[in-house]
């Protein structure tokens, strides 16, 4: 007997995601929570990064190539989360040595939008 999932409220979403992200799970969190094709908007364009970018699999592509560029992560902080409606928004702080670089502080605002049970897009501020 096929059995029906039940789709995940905002709310679940975001406290599953803001839990998944405290344990720096950030793969994890993009398979489970993400529909297969979510939108990603970074703050500007970098070397080696596109600012605007689509789908699941290139999303993932995304946080590989930037763990490969981090020499030690010390630490990652992130708020509770928000929720109105469809939106989800949290505070990211992530203390890092990046390759080549010296030890830093990164903070970011973290912007959601979920659609039928998962999440639609990513947008990122700094």
């Amino acid at each position: 007997m096929e059995t029906q999932t039940e789709i995940m409220t905002t709310e679940q979403i975001a406290e599953r995601l803001v839990e998944l992200c405290r344990q720096g799970k950030f793969e994890k969190a993009q398979r489970e929570l993400y529909a297969d094709d979510a939108f990603s908007i970074e703050p500007h364009e970098t070397p080696g990064f596109t600012k605007e970018i689509r789908g699941l699999q290139a999303i993932i592509q995304k946080g590989k190539k930037f763990a490969s560029m981090v020499e030690e992560v010390h630490g990652v902080t992130v708020s509770s989360p928000l929720t109105a409606s469809n939106s989800i928004a949290f505070a990211m702080g992530f203390d890092m040595t990046m390759k080549g670089q010296k030890r830093s502080l990164a903070k970011e605002l973290c912007m959601y939008q979920v659609k039928n049970g998962k999440i639609a897009s990513e947008q990122f501020f700094i």
